[in-house]
């Protein structure tokens, strides 16, 4: 098709991003999204580490989530991985435990299967990932949000599930903060934890500030503190590519210059800056 003299249109081709599979869980048929990194079929052999990353559908976080990842890679700032976006359909219920609070109870009848969710997760996303990529044995969770109280709940009672976590502004407030006052830290042994709070106040800065509190004295946790600079509106967009930093570490050495210094508050006794 000519367009004007000297200048033609050429035939559009696809732009493949990934790979889906479909799954079963809680009834519903939901999608899996995967992203493989860059070079992944050139280099046969090798494996990489996955991010698992909750509400990962195509019309959720998915393509954020893949541009960040990617921005760290140009950047050098966390290792290449692949990326396993879970689509949810019903956050309530499939990221957060049932709750006593009859406000939410009200808002939300369906919520409370976190447990299920997370056992699906470990019992059939797991398994197909990991028999049907070349994965290094390094796993780590991602969530914001609700997402992030799923992360939290996760790694405070399922924590052999995952290498790493990141919770990014998790609902600390739901069920008047149970998860909250479960806490009985300190938490030796358990895998690193990236945990953000942004200007969420109420409830949710209380719980969040009682996680960051009782981690203290715990050695792989980073936890950041961006009330003055962030919402919760884009605390995901702002912080998912330090938690990377801080979970799949790569080995620049230029990064402060370009003003790429991890930034944890309170950075556990082993971690490194």
């Amino acid at each position: 098709m000519q367009l004007w003299e000297g200048e033609y249109l050429s035939e559009a081709t696809p732009i493949i991003i990934g790979e889906q599979h479909s799954l079963e869980a809680l009834g519903e048929q939901r999608k899996l999204n995967i992203i493989l990194p860059a070079g992944y079929h050139d280099e046969p052999e090798k494996r990489w580490p996955v991010v698992y990353m909750l509400d990962g559908g195509m019309q959720q976080d998915l393509m954020l989530v893949t541009g960040l990842e990617r921005w760290n890679r140009l950047w050098g700032r966390s290792e290449q991985a692949i990326i396993v976006g879970i689509e949810t359909k019903d956050r309530q219920r499939e990221l957060l435990p049932a709750t006593s609070d009859p406000a939410e109870q009200g808002q939300y009848p369906t919520a409370g299967e976190s447990a299920a969710f997370r056992k699906w997760i470990a019992g059939s996303v797991k398994p197909l990932i990991e028999q049907t990529y070349r994965t290094s044995g390094t796993d780590v969770l991602v969530g914001e949000s609700a997402a992030g109280h799923f992360v939290v709940e996760t790694w405070m009672n399922s924590d052999e599930l995952f290498d790493g976590y990141a919770a990014i502004s998790p609902s600390m407030q739901w069920s008047n903060q149970a998860l909250a006052r479960q806490i009985t830290g300190p938490f030796e042994g358990k895998p690193p934890i990236y945990l953000s709070i942004a200007d969420e106040g109420g409830a949710t800065e209380e719980g969040i500030m009682d996680l960051a509190d009782a981690m203290e004295e715990t050695q792989d946790v980073c936890f950041s503190d961006r009330r003055n600079d962030l919402v919760h509106a884009n605390s995901l967009h702002g912080l998912l590519p330090e938690a990377l930093q801080y979970l799949l570490p790569a080995d620049a050495d230029w990064l402060d210059e370009y003003g790429l210094k991890l930034r944890c508050e309170r950075l556990g006794q082993s971690g490194t800056q």
